[in-house]
């Protein structure tokens, strides 16, 4: 503390003259001074308005001088709009929109802000802002975000503006009241809504010592999937994980293709042949429409590839076509999605046959403006084209792609953890390289392509083999179960199978899924959940770490043969996007490669089918091993595709034979949960429609009704993250709780215990019939976190509002248990709220619920 006497020259109400004496030190006499002029109000509420006072505070290092002019200090926003008018200051950007309409033909009105394209807006909208920013005025008016004043409130607006995620509609009313000559007061009131919306709220901080949940495509359930709902989702998936000018990617996924430099460099020749070749340098390709519209560029593409096809007849047979059908939805979908261009397993293809996204081999989008190559818009509708064929093609690792603006090009490889893609060439330039990757993309073999070599087939069936016990299994699969669609994220895959040695053909599951190295083993947490006796859960039969060509199959390493995306051209933009969106990962220890091998890792690797010696290329040498810890970076971040086989197999509780049955098997399911919290200690944290399932076969040794997936699962007295960078759930059924950051409890998913009995009731109506799509519960997939939250909050709090909710939505099929789903509300929500301590009796009391539910006569009569 030091010593400090402030002498206030009142001035009225005008800023006062402050001088501050203060003493370095107590021992020190003769005081500094600093002399600055405050605003009224500022001190003058903490002293009395006195010639002189004496008081004692921390001194800062330094004083600032009050800056505004002292006329307009004490102006409100309106006073200091009328003082300084904006006159004519916008009629150049009124001229420029003039010129603009007249240009294309449509009314200078507000009107003609419809016809105009979204670029066109975009550029109206930043000549306007530039010009609000040449206005003085702009200096003066206060921000209404903690910014200095308007104009850096404009500045960052600007940008937004610039970028292509931006939302043109934000902007819109403030064009129109420039264009419609509204008074000062308007368009700067205008000016303050644009910014203020730009800027989105603060988010509550999540629990710190939890992995932060993301969003993602594989989480929408009994959805119309609306495209740009499903965009926004897929553009929290990728988030930061697509990185553009990777160097060395050619190399890495084409300079293996058998003979392929060799055959390309022969056909290039003949391209460059005759008194008129098709392809010379300074020209380029001969027939290359300038204007690079959609339809004349792929039958120019169609055109090349027939060419080149035919300089390479004398080497290699193709069985693969080009497909152009940018106007005709693909099948497969569960909404309509169309490929603007692609690569076929199918030689028949032709322009009106009718394809499936399982015939795709390699995935093309086109723009006609080279300028569209770096626009992450471009990036993200190829992915759309990635999540389907990942989603329609149960075996694929990873997907390979390219975009095509204007004559540049760009590669591009999907995986689990996002996208990465080549540095862009024009095509025209380069005509070697688009001989090669155009034959590459026609010659790769399967698993060059992305294809899983682990899958073997043989005599119309599909297989895998496996080590247990010291002994080759075979398991044949009878049937594919699940498939995830998405991008990026675990993108867990189930099959059916049985040993292919087993007479009584015994079910099994397989189940796939892509892991982060830092989250525990469901493996291993399923063999102890199964040595623990713990009942109604899936029991463990065998586990291990995939590997393909010998080695572990990651995505970092065996997937992107260990390119360095540390090196790409966005690589600081994508993990400056990474550090913003989410709470920074703890340092996770020693990367998954540096630590000692799991046991799945290890068990019997040689022999197993997974380690399978299919043919990739020779990968870099990796870093050598060393024990020091890192924080983790997108350069580091990594998913090992893990496989997991269980030994009871059953149905989703929504396909029940009746209603009864299906809050039997509920019953069941909770039971599982809590007798693995109880004798496991582990908590499941992924309660869905797709978890919970039955078994109504009584040849079936499974369990009757059982829980599934220990993906997310941990142990509950977990009291750190594992490091993992983030986790997905499925939001229709995550507790209010979770969606809020509350760390998480096994009341939590108790909760989710309720949703999903709520939403069944919803969607489906009986075995036989296809769940419905209920608009008002479809936005439970697409909502931002907390406006969900306050969604689910609203649907329970009110008795009188939720029956009238089940009564208005509630289908046919399981209208008797309109008064059980009340009874359970009360007891997971007492009295409409959220639970404040947990209680181990709720598992009971809800037990209790479904067993008076089946009991009762009504439900009971459902099963005839």
């Amino acid at each position: 503390m030091v010593r400090v006497s402030v002498a206030l020259h009142n001035r009225a109400s005008n800023p006062v003259a402050v001088t501050v004496h203060y003493f370095d030190s107590p021992t020190v006499s003769n005081p500094n001074r600093v002399k600055a002029t405050l605003a009224p109000g500022i001190f003058l509420s903490s002293l009395r308005p006195t010639k002189w006072s004496q008081l004692q505070f921390r001194i800062l290092p330094c004083f600032r001088r009050y800056q505004r002019p002292p006329a307009m200090a004490s102006l409100s926003r309106s006073e200091v709009i009328r003082s300084k008018p904006i006159a004519d200051g916008l009629n150049v950007f009124r001229d420029s929109f003039n010129s603009l309409c007249e240009g294309l033909g449509v009314s200078s009105s507000v009107d003609g802000l419809q016809r105009i394209g979204h670029e066109g807006l975009q550029n109206l909208a930043l000549d306007l802002i530039l010009a609000l920013l040449v206005l003085p005025v702009s200096r003066i008016l206060p921000s209404n975000i903690g910014n200095k004043n308007l104009f850096g409130d404009l500045s960052r607006l600007n940008s937004a503006v610039n970028s292509d995620d931006f939302d043109i509609e934000r902007v819109t009313p403030l064009l129109k009241a420039v264009i419609n000559n509204e008074s000062d007061d308007i368009i700067w009131g205008k000016a303050y809504a644009a910014v203020t919306e730009f800027t989105p709220p603060p988010r509550p901080l999540p629990f710190l010592n939890q992995t932060p949940w993301s969003n993602a495509t594989s989480s929408i359930v009994n959805s119309s999937e609306h495209r740009k709902y499903v965009d926004d989702v897929l553009k929290d998936e990728l988030g930061s994980s697509l990185y553009i000018g990777v160097p060395g990617f050619y190399d890495a996924f084409f300079r293996h293709v058998e003979e392929l430099d060799s055959i390309s460099e022969a056909v290039f020749e003949q391209c460059q042949e005759g008194g008129e070749p098709i392809f010379s340098d300074g020209g380029g390709w001969r027939d290359w429409p300038n204007e690079a519209k959609e339809p004349e560029v792929l039958k120019w593409f169609a055109e090349k590839i027939d060419q080149f096809l035919g300089f390479a007849t004398d080497h290699r047979n193709v069985p693969r076509r080009l497909l152009a059908q940018p106007n005709q939805p693909l099948e497969g979908s569960t909404a309509e999605r169309k490929l603007d261009i692609g690569f076929v397993n199918n030689v028949d293809a032709e322009d009106n046959s009718k394809c499936h996204w399982s015939e795709i081999l390699a995935i093309g989008e086109l723009k006609s403006k080279p300028g569209g190559d770096t626009l992450s818009k471009t990036w993200r509708d190829l992915a759309r084209y990635a999540r389907e064929v990942f989603f329609a093609q149960d075996t694929r690792r990873f997907v390979l792609g390219f975009t095509l603006c204007g004559s540049i090009m760009r590669l591009w490889e999907f995986d689990r953890l996002g996208g990465i893609a080549s540095s862009p060439f024009d095509i025209n330039q380069d005509g070697l390289q688009f001989v090669s990757v155009v034959l590459g993309y026609l010659w790769m073999n399967k698993t060059q392509l992305g294809f899983d070599p682990t899958i073997l087939e043989a005599g119309g069936e599909r297989y895998i083999e496996i080590m247990r016990h010291g002994r080759k299994e075979r398991l044949v699969i009878d049937e594919t179960m699940k498939r995830a669609g998405c991008v990026a994220g675990r993108a867990t895959t189930c099959w059916k199978a049985h040993l292919a040695d087993d007479d009584t053909k015994a079910p099994l599951v397989i189940k796939d899924s892509w892991q982060y190295p830092e989250r525990d083993e469901e493996g291993e947490l399923l063999r102890e959940a199964t040595d623990k006796e713990v009942v109604n859960v899936a029991r463990h039969y065998c586990h291990e770490t995939v590997h393909v060509a010998g080695e572990r199959d990651d995505v970092r390493g065996n997937v992107r043969r260990n390119l360095d995306i540390s090196k790409a051209a966005n690589y600081f933009v994508q993990r400056k996007k990474a550090e913003g969106s989410m709470l920074p990962p703890k340092p996770s220890g020693m990367d998954s490669s540096r630590r000692g091998r799991s046991t799945a890792d290890t068990i019997n690797r040689k022999r197993s089918s997974s380690s399978l010696d299919a043919t990739l290329p020779p990968k870099k040498r990796t870093c050598s091993s060393s024990p020091t810890k890192r924080v983790q970076t997108p350069s580091t971040h990594n998913r090992i595709r893990r496989r997991v086989i269980v030994r009871d197999y059953g149905t989703p509780i929504y396909k029940a034979s009746s209603c009864v049955a299906m809050v039997a098997a509920l019953e069941g399911c909770i039971e599982g949960y809590e007798s693995l919290h109880g004798r496991a200690s582990m908590l499941q944290r992924d309660v869905s429609i797709g978890n919970l399932m039955m078994n109504e076969d009584v040849d079936n040794p499974s369990w009757a009704s059982f829980l599934i997936d220990l993906d997310l699962a941990i142990r509950s007295e977990r009291e750190e993250p594992s490091g993992a960078r983030s986790m997905t759930g499925t939001r229709a059924f995550m507790a209010i709780g979770v969606l809020l950051g509350e760390k998480h409890s096994f009341m939590h998913d108790l909760e989710s215990f309720f949703w999903v009995l709520l939403w069944i009731c919803i969607h489906y109506n009986g075995p036989a019939e296809k769940p419905t799509v209920v608009h008002r519960f479809d936005k439970w997939n697409f909502s931002e976190t907390e406006e969900l939250a306050e969604s689910k909050k609203g649907a329970v709090v009110h008795e009188g509002d939720f029956k009238r909710m089940i009564e208005e939505n509630i289908r046919p099929y399981y209208k008797s248990l309109q008064p059980w789903l009340n009874r359970l509300r009360k007891v997971v929500f007492p009295n409409g709220g959220r639970w404040e301590k947990e209680d181990r009796g709720l598992y009971s009391r809800m037990k209790e619920v479904l067993r008076e539910a089946q009991r009762d006569l009504n439900v009971a009569a459902e099963v005839a």
